[in-house]
C-alpha cells in the first residue's frame, strides 16, 4: 500500500510518508551539479516555519516548492501543472493516508527534470495529485506547486540557514568543515529519524524515535508509545490538528517540561497529540513514537548528511524564544485576488476569538486599525502569539456587512 500523509494545522505537520513500491527502484536518480560544480546556494522564504524554495520543472519555472525531509518521491500538489509541463503519466493509482475520510487519486511519473539553483535531476519519481485538495497556497498565503525531499537531500550536504534564510548544498565528495554539534540519523524508507528524550511530571522521563520532518511547522507531535497513545500529562486543550489525506485529524495540545536532542535542552516545548486511531494506527514505522518539527529545528540553522548519517544543530539567535500557542483562536487562509484577503478558516472551540463573536469565513479587513491587506500571513499568526493579555481590534466583513470585534489574546496552554 501507498501511504501518503499530510497535516496542515495551525502549522503544518507531518507533510508526507511515501512507500516507493509504484515507483523503478532500480534507478539511481540524484541531483548533480554540472562539471567543475562542487557546490551551490539559494536563498529561500519561510512561512510558518517552513522552507519555500524556486524549483524549475521541465526547464519552466520558478515554482515555489516546500523542502521536506518527510517527503520521497516530488509531490505535484497543483494538477495543472502537467498539461502546462507537459508531464506525462505513466499510470493512476488510488492513496489512502492519515484522517478520516477516503481514497484520492493521483498519477505518478519517472520522466520529469528539475533543477533547483545550480543543481539539477533527470527522472525524478514523482506523484501528482489529481485535485489539489490540501489548499496549500492559501494557507501559506502564496502559490505552492508542491513538494521536494528525499532525492535533493540524498544528493548533497545540506544546510539549512534558518537565521539568513539561505539553502547551501555541497557534493558529498567536498572537503568541508561543518559547523555544529554531530548528531547521529538512521534512515528508514528513506526518511531520517533521531533520537531524543523527554521529561514531563506524571511521564517521568522517555527516550523516543523521532522522525525529522522539517515540513512539520510544529514543535513535536506525539503519537504512540508501547503500542498505546502517547499518554497525556498536564494541562491540554482539544485541537483541530490538521487534514490528512483522508480528511480532518484531531487531538490536543499540551507541553513538554525538557526535551533533550544530542546535549540541547529545551524547556515548555509545544506538544501535538494526535488522535491514535487518525495517525499513529495508519505509520507503517511501529517502534518510531511521532516526529521532530521544524518550530524545534528552526532554533538551529541545520545540516543534514545522508551519506554519513549524520545531522548538525547549531543554535541560532531564536534558541531561546518561547514556543506560544495561538492566543487569539483563530486558523486563517490568504486569497490574492485583486489584493490580499484574509478569511478565517476555523476557531477554536472556547477561545477569544470565539467569545467575540467571530465566525468562519469572516473576512478580516483590519487589524488595530491597519489594513489587513497590507500583513503578510506570517505578521498576522506572530500577532497572534505576541502578548498574553494583549488588545485585538478587528474589523470583519460578514454578508455584506462590517463589523467590529474587540478581544484580547490568551495563553490558553
Amino acid at each position: 500500500m501507498w501511504l501518503i500523509k499530510l497535516s496542515k494545522s495551525w502549522i503544518l505537520w507531518g507533510f508526507l510518508f511515501i512507500l516507493f513500491c509504484y515507483f523503478n527502484p532500480c534507478r539511481a536518480q540524484q541531483f548533480y551539479f554540472k562539471p567543475g560544480l562542487k557546490k551551490g546556494a539559494i536563498n529561500f522564504t519561510e512561512i510558518k516555519n517552513l522552507v519555500v524554495i524556486p524549483l524549475y520543472i521541465n526547464d519552466k519555472g520558478p515554482f515555489n516548492f516546500i523542502l521536506d525531509t518527510g517527503v520521497g518521491p516530488m509531490i505535484i500538489t497543483d494538477p495543472t501543472l502537467m498539461d502546462s509541463l507537459g508531464i506525462t503519466a505513466s499510470r493512476s493509482i488510488k492513496i489512502t493516508g492519515l484522517g478520516k475520510g477516503g481514497e484520492i487519486d493521483a498519477y505518478i511519473s519517472n520522466d520529469v527534470s528539475a533543477r533547483l539553483g545550480q543543481a539539477r535531476i533527470s527522472g525524478i519519481p514523482t506523484a501528482i495529485l489529481k485535485e489539489d485538495i490540501f489548499g496549500l497556497s492559501n494557507y501559506l498565503g502564496i502559490q505552492i506547486y508542491g513538494l521536494l525531499g528525499y532525492y535533493f537531500f540524498r544528493s548533497f550536504i545540506v544546510e539549512i540557514n534558518y537565521s539568513h534564510h539561505k539553502l547551501r548544498f555541497s557534493s558529498q565528495d567536498r572537503k568541508m568543515k561543518i559547523e555544529g554539534e554531530k548528531i547521529p540519523i538512521e534512515l528508514y524508507s528513506n526518511k531520517p529519524y533521531v533520537s531524543l528524550s523527554l521529561e514531563n511530571p506524571g511521564l517521568g522521563k522517555q527516550d523516543l524515535k523521532m522522525l525529522i520532518d522539517n515540513g512539520a511547522s510544529h514543535a513535536i507531535s506525539l503519537e504512540r508509545l508501547d503500542e498505546k497513545p502517547f499518554p497525556l500529562s498536564g494541562k491540554v486543550i482539544e485541537a483541530n490538528l490538521g487534514v490528512g489525506m483522508s480528511g480532518p485529524i484531531g487531538g490536543n495540545i499540551g507541553r513538554i517540561e525538557m526535551l533533550k536532542i544530542g546535549s540541547f535542552t529545551l524547556s515548555q516545548v509545544l506538544a501535538s497529540y494526535p488522535l491514535y486511531d487518525d495517525v499513529a494506527a495508519k505509520v507503517l514505522l511501529k517502534d518510531r513514537n511521532g516526529n521532530l518539527g521544524a518550530d524545534i529545528l528552526s532554533k538551529f540553522n541545520v545540516v543534514f548528511d545522508y551519506e554519513k548519517l549524520s545531522m548538525y544543530l547549531q543554535k541560532n539567535k531564536r534558541f531561546k524564544r518561547p514556543f506560544e500557542h495561538d492566543m487569539a483562536g483563530i486558523e486563517l487562509y490568504g486569497e490574492s485576488h485583486k489584493g490580499q484577503h484574509y478569511f478565517i478558516s476555523r476557531i477554536e472551540a472556547d477561545s477569544p476569538a470565539e467569545k467575540a463573536g467571530l465566525q468562519v469565513d469572516d473576512e478580516i479587513i483590519q487589524i488595530n486599525f491597519i489594513a489587513a491587506a497590507s500583513y503578510q500571513l506570517n505578521d498576522i499568526n506572530a500577532l497572534f502569539r505576541s502578548a498574553d493579555g494583549k488588545r485585538m481590534i478587528l474589523s470583519i466583513f460578514r454578508k455584506g456587512e462590517i463589523m467590529v470585534k474587540i478581544f484580547s489574546l490568551k495563553r490558553r496552554i
